[in-house]
């Protein structure tokens, strides 16, 4: 087996040639003779044989995987070594269907690679595999190595070490030390059969025929049985992502809370979309956990109820327009104001110019309505054409749906898609120049991104200012997993330049009013601990009534095994200080395999 200290050379220099290629290699391939699978993966991240040819490699063949772009097989060696950082398995890359069985006994000829899915830009770790091959078939019908058993004792609680300051901040050159770090004990494990049971399902089953568990099952716990993203140091080390290698359509459809019982087995893979992963060949049996709809409780006659909700690229095509209004008014009871993310234009992604969102907007009030619901009015500002961002085509944008029975609308001329609104004093009190407006919208922050919608709204005689939101999505981040710890959140940048933004326009309300009721609100796309809602607040303009609720029912949005907040709604010191708010955080969606969209709406409740 080769040293740690050669290892890491090994490691470096492979990094210091690794460019745009999605695999990483040597320039001047070696050639090693009679190594064992251990061998191959070595003691770090990247294998002391990358980009060199392996000859004779003995294993057992634990599973085949014949679908997809990554064909092949995962082999493992039967007489593992003593080092519990090597692993005894790995993928062997065939690129078509591959011709071995499970349990063929074999040897493998072929080149080691690192395969860094996404692409090295995407600084994601790279899957150890031989590609390649020549295979030679010894024997058949041998029995599989054992399963590796992971579960709550054996992960262990840290998640990762930090990364190596001379290597940008990766990883992949230091020695794994499984026994300390989850990720280290993971990596430790990858390409072996390993096997997790009676697991609690913390991201219910998604369109991929993927889902998430958790081995830990007091780990964050969320009070409907999912796992807290509450911290940038609480990335919950017990969650793993589970896959099959089975038929889609007998995958199970799974909900948060539910439980796959019994024994879950296959290899550790490691993908694009979620790091580590349980490739499996045995299904546990998916024990309902029961879990229903959430629904808020309607406001009182002298409560203002007001709402966000991102309806996920709502376009007059979908089917999702009765389901959604029942949304609103059974789950929420019909909130007096909403402001609604996602809203696309008429036609759609069509890329043909079309702006207007009438069509889209009036078929969900109209649904509203046959739903049992009031007959919502609407007010909104078009985007100039492919320049907000989203989906290409949509020009999606927030629309502000009111209750005219209720509260009413105070429109004041003059704000379009480029004309920013601004504040003025009448009679002492905020006025805004234009109602509905966009707030600062030729702000280089807002380039490809949806400008937020000012309005004054007026409930019984109290004037209240609702910005409606949809900051900078967090394309383009590392992942937790990245081989970069800490993982960079590029995207912060611009929506930290959004908050300022935001905050800066709070202030001038409040500036000339203090005791304004502001609600800035929606898809923050940042958590509630973020910079980003450490800026919409300073200066104790605006806070994050979230914050309101006990921590375990702190989350709008469920990403690869964690509950966190994306959607919030901010409120100014005169609503704060009132104490006569109630905040809902309302679980219709992120928890549910059948979701109709990716977030789950907020409440929040007041007395003007």
């Amino acid at each position: 087996m080769p040293s740690r200290s050669s290892a890491r050379l090994a490691a470096l220099t492979v990094a210091a040639v690794c460019s745009a290629a999605s695999a990483v290699v040597l320039t001047s391939p070696a050639h090693a003779d009679s190594v064992r699978v251990h061998d191959v993966q070595g003691t770090t991240r990247i294998s002391p044989f990358a980009g060199q040819k392996v000859t004779d490699v003995p294993g057992i063949v634990t599973a085949t995987r014949t679908y997809g772009s990554s064909k092949g097989f995962w082999l493992q060696d039967p007489a593992p070594d003593d080092d519990p950082a090597t692993s005894e398995g790995v993928f062997v890359f065939t690129s078509s269907t591959p011709k071995v069985a499970v349990g063929d006994s074999v040897t493998v000829t072929g080149t080691v690679s690192e395969y860094v899915p996404g692409g090295t830009s995407s600084g994601n770790q790279s899957l150890t595999e031989i590609t390649k091959p020549v295979i030679t078939t010894v024997s058949t019908g041998n029995a599989v190595p054992a399963p590796v058993v992971i579960g709550k004792r054996s992960v262990p609680d840290r998640y990762t070490p930090a990364g190596d300051t001379a290597a940008a901040g990766s990883i992949n050159g230091l020695p794994l030390q499984p026994a300390k770090y989850a990720l280290d004990y993971y990596e430790s494990l990858e390409g072996m059969n390993v096997q997790v049971s009676d697991v609690r399902v913390v991201t219910a089953t998604d369109p991929y025929s993927e889902l998430w568990v958790t081995v830990k099952p007091r780990e964050h716990r969320t009070h409907r049985g999912g796992t807290l993203y509450g911290s940038y140091d609480s990335q919950n080390t017990g969650r793993l992502q589970i896959q099959s290698l089975g038929s889609t359509a007998d995958f199970p459809k799974a909900n948060v809370g539910d439980t796959l019982e019994g024994t879950t087995a296959g290899p550790l893979d490691f993908n694009q979309f979620g790091g580590y992963t349980l490739v499996a060949g045995t299904l546990g049996t998916l024990d309902s956990g029961g879990l229903q709809r959430e629904t808020t409780r309607k406001q009182s006659g002298r409560e203002l109820a007001v709402a966000t909700y991102n309806v996920e690229n709502l376009d007059p095509a979908d089917a999702t327009f009765a389901q959604h209004a029942a949304a609103i008014v059974d789950n929420l009871q019909s909130p007096d104001i909403v402001s609604l993310e996602e809203i696309q234009d008429n036609n759609g992604a069509k890329d043909d110019g079309t702006v207007d969102a009438n069509e889209t907007v009036t078929k969900l009030i109209d649904a509203i309505v046959a739903a049992g619901g009031p007959k919502y009015d609407w007010r909104s500002v078009n985007p100039v054409n492919d320049q907000d961002g989203g989906e290409p085509g949509g020009n999606i944008r927030q629309v502000f749906l009111f209750n005219p029975q209720r509260v009413s609308f105070t429109d004041r001329a003059g704000g379009d898609s480029t004309t920013p609104v601004g504040v003025t004093e009448v009679h002492g009190k905020a006025q805004l120049t234009a109602s509905p407006g966009r707030v600062d919208p030729a702000n280089a922050a807002w380039t490809n991104s949806r400008k937020p919608l000012a309005g004054e709204f007026v409930f019984r005689g109290r004037t209240v200012f609702v910005i409606a939101n949809h900051l900078n999505s967090k394309g383009g981040d590392q992942a937790l997993t990245a081989q970069y710890q800490p993982p960079v959140r590029s995207s912060e940048v611009q929506r930290h330049a959004q908050a300022t933004a935001v905050n800066a326009f709070v202030k001038d309300i409040l500036a000339v009013q203090k005791n304004a009721d502001v609600i800035a609100l929606g898809d923050m796309n940042d958590f509630e601990f973020s910079g980003t809602t450490k800026i919409l607040e300073s200066d104790g303009a605006l806070w994050s009534a979230i914050k309101s609720l006990p921590r375990s029912e702190r989350y709008t949005y469920d990403y690869q095994g964690n509950q966190q907040v994306l959607d919030q709604i901010l409120i100014s010191p005169a609503i704060r200080r009132g104490g006569d708010f109630a905040y809902d955080s309302v679980h219709i969606n992120s928890e549910f395999n059948d979701q109709i969209s990716d977030h789950d709406p907020q409440v929040l409740r007041f007395r003007p």
